[in-house]
């Protein structure tokens, strides 16, 4: 007799085995399920872990980055006696200092590009340490006017107010008669009281026509000529004075080049012209056509195929970064770059002048930074930049550091 469940299912027949996992057909595909599982998650996760590593590496980077700004912020030591040197105090009438304009400055071969830009022109390149400053002169009226466009030109601002005449008060302090000993008559302080001996470039860029302005800023710097404050060649050799100017921009060559007996306006020289094999003896000539009769451009008016730069007739030799070594790719020079960087770099030392590359990376700072260094490496003479802060307080002879911010 069968018995029947009361819930109506069939029963269970007697002796049935128990069934193993290992038993089971599905098994393998569970298997197969799970191992897929673990293969996604890995997948997603461990990308995930590398972008969160070097997100932490990023955020370090920048951190190491500010640290210097950070901790090196502070410029000024603080003062133990602030009253020092104030009527009725310890020290009365001890606190001016004759040369308080650059005391404790020590000169570092920066380029302030475009210097008119700043809160205070020529100032505050000097307070940095930069030993060359640079305005745009604008011919009008007979007069000099110094800025970026000509929507900038304003009455006030002109090449005497802006430079010569700060210059000249400055010259003039620093060669003063002094109350114990006297300055020696051959010899004209400059303006940095740290190295007296330091010559101040004042570059000069010529933005209206060339032949026009020349005689009129000739003209101008009378009144440090007179004094004795300029560097001159004399046909023989080059006398190094307080103040060296040189003409960029549109300046003729022509014209600087034609006074064989004095010359106290030196060419910026175009670099690019300059370059020989870094790794070999001959030399290779720059491709200009010959007897030019280009109006514009730094380096070009009033030379030819024949024009040769010495430090005779040019102080500086330069070029625009930009458009001479070119694009940077991945953020690091690339070989050919460097090489093209010493080969003008040995044209121009040859020559006996200093090398100045303008139009450099200034963003991002990492990626300035490194072109500064490898500049400064290869043996370039002037660091032309805005940033003076960033060019006076590294230090360019260690390794650094370098992110990308």
């Amino acid at each position: 007799m069968t018995l029947r469940r009361r819930d109506g299912r069939e029963p269970m027949p007697k002796h049935q085995p128990l069934r193993l996992p290992s038993d089971d057909k599905t098994w393998p595909h569970t298997r197969t399920a799970e191992w897929t599982r673990w293969v996604t998650w890995a997948s997603t996760a461990v990308p995930v872990l590398v972008l969160c590593f070097f997100g932490v590496v990023h955020l370090a980077n920048i951190f190491m980055g500010l640290l210097p700004w950070v901790w090196d912020d502070k410029e000024d030591i603080p003062s133990i006696l602030p009253n020092w040197g104030a009527p009725g105090q310890l020290g009365e009438g001890l606190s001016s200092y004759p040369m308080d304009l650059t005391r404790d400055v020590i000169p570092i071969q920066c380029h302030s590009h475009n210097d008119y830009w700043r809160r205070v022109p020529l100032y505050e390149a000097l307070h940095y340490g930069c030993t060359g400053v640079e305005a745009d002169v604008w011919l009008y009226d007979n007069d000099l006017f110094v800025g970026h466009n000509t929507i900038a030109l304003t009455k006030n601002r002109t090449f005497r107010s802006l430079y010569l005449d700060p210059l000249l008060q400055i010259l003039d302090t620093a060669n003063a008669v002094g109350d114990i000993v006297s300055p020696a008559s051959n010899f004209k302080n400059g303006v940095f009281d740290a190295n007296p001996k330091q010559t101040l470039v004042l570059l000069v860029d010529f933005k209206t026509n060339g032949p026009d302005l020349f005689p009129v800023v000739q003209e101008q710097l009378s009144s440090l000529r007179e004094k004795g404050y300029l560097t001159y060649a004399d046909g023989k050799t080059v006398l190094e004075g307080p103040i060296t100017v040189v003409a960029t921009g549109n300046a003729p060559f022509d014209l600087i080049n034609a006074n064989t007996t004095y010359r106290d306006i030196f060419f910026d020289a175009p670099l690019d012209r300059m370059y020989e094999d870094p790794h070999h003896h001959s030399r290779l000539k720059g491709q200009v056509p010959r007897h030019t009769t280009q109006t514009q451009g730094q380096g070009t008016v009033g030379t030819d195929e024949d024009s040769r730069f010495d430090l005779t007739n040019s102080y500086y030799a330069s070029v625009s970064f930009a458009s001479s070594i070119g694009r940077i790719w991945g953020g690091r020079l690339s070989h050919k770059q460097k090489d093209l960087i010493r080969g003008q770099i040995k044209g121009a030392h040859r020559r006996g002048l200093k090398v100045r590359y303008w139009a450099t990376p200034q963003w991002p700072v990492g990626l300035r930074n490194h072109v500064w260094n490898i500049l400064i490496r290869e043996g370039v003479d002037y660091l032309n930049g805005d940033d003076l802060r960033g060019m006076t307080k590294a230090d360019w002879s260690k390794k650094h550091h370098h992110g990308w911010l």
